[in-house]
């Protein structure tokens, strides 16, 4: 005897479906992050590496930014759910301004390390600010897809098509940008505690 799926079966499979490989997509990411912080803990023991080297300040501020990202992130998914349209547009929106603020900041950061005299490639630069740099561009790569995707989102709801029981888009939007937020705490403790 056969069973047939309904639509309702289907899209509920689906959206599971969909929300595995972004998880198998982040563990990656977390294995590929994971190798990075282990080869950086190994090189703090060359002779080489900077014992005095200093966070820049902006990196602190972009972290505050980042974490605001998820807060309005979060709060549009709250406000589809209950159908606010506008409401989800406007935490759409400002979601996509704090997280191009995070990019700014984070190139910032960079400026303020290499006006300390630390370089991130060749003669002048130092294992340790090169490991920065590396760690700190692979996860604005990571960012920066999270970004297209929220202008998908944006684009997505200005054409009215996520609503309380269609809401995939934002659930995944939400889902990567916790993990992205959650990765660069993570990589700021670890690059502040382990410098």
């Amino acid at each position: 005897m056969t069973t047939t799926m309904t639509s309702e079966e289907h899209k509920s499979r689906s959206d599971r479906s969909y929300k595995l490989l972004l998880l198998f997509a982040m563990i990656s990411m977390i294995m590929m992050f994971a190798g990075l912080t282990s080869a950086f803990v190994v090189s703090k023991s060359r002779a080489d590496w900077l014992k005095d080297f200093q966070l820049p300040t902006a990196f602190y501020f972009s972290t505050a930014v980042i974490i605001g990202c998820s807060v309005t992130f979060h709060l549009a998914k709250k406000a589809i759910q209950k159908n606010h349209q506008k409401a989800t547009t406007s935490f759409l929106w400002a979601t996509l301004a704090l997280g191009i603020l995070f990019v700014i900041l984070q190139f910032k950061g960079f400026g303020q390390i290499v006006a300390n005299g630390y370089y991130f490639t060749g003669a002048e630069s130092s294992i340790t600010t090169t490991f920065l740099y590396i760690v700190t561009v692979v996860h604005l790569a990571h960012l920066a897809g999270g970004l297209i995707a929220l202008l998908i989102i944006i684009y997505n709801q200005l054409k009215h098509k996520y609503n309380s029981s269609k809401m995939l888009g934002i659930e995944l939007g939400v889902m990567y940008w916790h993990f992205l937020d959650l990765l660069w705490v993570y990589l700021f403790l670890f690059l502040f505690f382990f410098k």
